[in-house]
């Protein structure tokens, strides 16, 4: 018969005793359990202990952890938190190095228990450790340079303790002075400082900014970019990992409006630097600081820092939603003028004067090439940029791909302007299109997940790197919507192919912006519907029995059906336009009435193939001919024919 769920079977250790083999009955109260314990040593005073984990942790049992105890489990009968902390704190006052320092570190050790915790807090312990290193450790400056280990380990002793502590949530971060702040500020300010130090020092900073308006103010005030830089140009990856995240903690709590109305001189003045803090991220020295020293130094990057370098990612991202959701303003003449600029690259024309013909004929040279551009309102296409996302954003990844890639732009845009009508990628609306589909795949404007790892080393590569994988991503559109040989009916089929290109090859994780343009130009449309069809059929339900048995009966039938629905298309023919010599010379030529066009199609008892011109196509598409028409030509010879006058309506 099992014994009662109630029931735990555990061993209990008591220094210099043999352990005892115990069945704890989870009903009774923790402090009958551990009488009862005391009594089997013949320890007196029960109150005064407590059990605890015989594991790594050490953690205290209590009542509200005590249903954790498993069968099996080893436990130890110890000081009770009360009195431990009492003990700690009356140790660490010591005036003894030696006393002080094994106090403290049995001082780190124990806090990471929140029931000790407490207890330590409940005594004021807290204030007693910032008191320490605003004052109490400069009494030892003098003993630094003899006791320069001694001291070291003291300061990192005493800081550990003191994260671990406030890592529980009991005290609030706004209670600190200054005078604290000052005091951490400078050991990470210092050229040489001890690494667990160092380490500590930043930890607290970045809680501090993090858990705090009012201490960010202060801490921002105390530390810079430029100070933190040297510390990411060393080889520990603790060091590093904590500077970056001291670096994401400030970018994520700077203001949003910095020149608020109501605030001081001094305010604003604080705010602007705090300003131009978060956007010398965008600079080269800290990218290829980080890029250098940290993604392509010969360690293998943890986790952590993995994810310090995600949220630096995204963070830096985040910078582009003030222009991702802002609005066109048709009015404004400088937004305008992007447009202009635009064109002028495009077609490499200067702005006309005001009194070059007449407006009517200017409004239709604009209208012409606006439409060319691929603007879904060719008259106004500052319209196009009033829907948010991408609003801004959208023109200014357009105006950077003229500027910056000038020859592969006027090559997308007059390649397409001389395609047929329906068949041209219009350049606006799939750069509008693609910048928001890019926004979505980078979660621009959205805070970084807690427990992310997905960082992309491609973007550390290039100070404009979302403006440069914008390019690639635009050219990438156009070469998939040649391959599918798309029309305007199908723009949102090709969006999805091209997401699910970006999205597969972001997956791969390359390492530059060259090797993203080489995976992306692997993955061709022809090669995206291999995969697909690849993962359909892996899929375990494709491959059971019963669907391979019913695939290989259909399958004659479904071929016969394929067949025959070509020879339908064949008969019902296709109208085709005539290019000429100058045509193929490269001169446009435009085609109206029925000179321009013939008909091809097939005889319905598919033996002749007729070719009939002139004729008129008004209508795209499959076109129904007479009956009549086509029996009066079956009992022809079987070979191409090119019926002169013969015209079908």
């Amino acid at each position: 018969m099992p014994p009662p769920s109630d029931i735990v079977k555990v061993a209990i250790e008591w220094p210099g005793a043999f352990p005892k083999l115990m069945e704890i009955d989870q009903k009774k109260p923790l402090s009958a359990i551990i009488k009862e314990v005391c009594e089997g040593w013949s320890l007196g005073n029960h109150e005064n202990f407590a059990l605890q984990n015989a594991d790594s942790t050490n953690f205290y049992i209590t009542e509200k952890n005590r249903n954790d105890i498993k069968n099996g489990s080893i436990l130890r009968l110890t000081t009770s938190p009360s009195q431990m902390a009492g003990q700690l704190h009356e140790r660490i006052q010591s005036s003894s190095m030696d006393a002080k320092l094994e106090a403290l570190k049995d001082l780190a050790n124990s806090s990471r228990d929140v029931t000790f915790a407490q207890e330590f807090i409940n005594l004021d312990g807290i204030s007693l450790l910032t008191q320490m290193v605003e004052s109490g450790t400069e009494r030892y400056q003098k003993l630094q340079k003899i006791m320069k280990p001694c001291f070291g380990d003291l300061l990192s002793f005493t800081l550990t303790a003191f994260v671990e502590l406030m890592d529980h949530g009991i005290v609030s971060w706004d209670t600190f002075s200054v005078a604290f702040i000052k005091k951490i500020a400078g050991y990470v300010n210092k050229s040489a400082m001890d690494m667990a130090v160092l380490q500590r020092s930043l930890a607290i900073l970045e809680s501090m900014v993090l858990n705090s308006q009012d201490l960010y103010q202060k801490v921002a005030q105390e530390i810079t970019i430029g100070q933190l830089i040297p510390h990411l140009q060393g080889t520990d990856q603790d060091i590093q990992t904590y500077t970056i995240a001291v670096i994401n903690a400030l970018f994520l709590k700077a203001p949003e409006d910095k020149r608020q109305v109501g605030y001081t001189q001094s305010d604003v003045c604080m705010y602007v630097c705090m300003y131009e803090m978060a956007h010398i991220l965008a600079q080269k020295q800290l990218r290829s600081i980080i890029l250098s020293n940290v993604i392509r130094s010969p360690k293998p990057i943890n986790d952590e820092m993995a994810h310090q370098l995600y949220v630096l990612q995204v963070l830096t991202f985040n910078l582009l939603e003030d222009r991702m959701m802002t609005k066109m303003d048709p009015q404004d003449q400088a937004q305008r003028d992007i447009i202009f600029e635009l064109r002028r690259i495009a077609f490499d024309v200067e702005c006309e004067p005001n009194n070059s013909g007449s407006i009517e004929k200017r409004k239709s040279m604009y209208t012409r090439d606006y439409k060319k551009l691929g603007f879904i309102n060719h008259v106004n296409p500052a319209m196009d940029f009033t829907q948010i996302p991408p609003g801004m954003l959208a023109l200014d990844n357009m105006l950077y791909f003229a500027r910056h890639h000038q020859d592969a732009y006027i090559r997308i845009v007059l390649e397409n302007s001389s395609r047929e009508d329906k068949h041209e990628c219009p350049f606006g609306r799939s750069s509008i299109e693609l910048t928001k589909m890019l926004c979505e795949i980078l979660k621009v404007g959205e805070l970084p997940s807690e427990n992310c790892h997905d960082f992309h080393p491609m973007f550390f590569t290039h100070d404009r790197s979302f403006e440069e994988f914008f390019c690639i991503c635009i050219q990438l559109l156009n070469k998939t919507w040649k391959e599918m040989r798309a029309t305007s009916e199908d723009f949102n089929k090709v969006m999805q192919v091209v997401r699910e290109q970006i999205m597969r090859a972001l997956t791969q994780k390359p390492n530059s912006l060259d090797q993203l343009k080489s995976r992306l130009q692997n993955l061709s449309y022809t090669e995206i519907l291999k995969i697909r069809q690849s993962e359909r059929m892996n899929q375990e339900d494709f491959q059971s029995r019963p669907i391979l048995e019913l695939r290989e009966k259909i399958q004659p039938e479904i071929m016969e059906l394929i067949k025959q629905q070509r020879l339908n298309r064949l008969c019902d023919g296709t109208c085709f336009r005539k290019i000429s010599s100058r045509r193929r010379q490269g001169i446009k030529v435009e085609f109206s009435g029925q000179k321009g066009s013939f008909l091809c199609l097939l005889s319905p008892q598919v033996k002749d193939s007729y070719r009939i011109h002139p004729f008129q196509c008004n209508v795209p598409g499959p076109i129904t001919f007479y009956t009549a028409f086509i029996n009066s030509q079956i009992n022809k010879p079987p070979f191409s024919r090119s019926i002169g006058y013969g015209c079908v309506s």
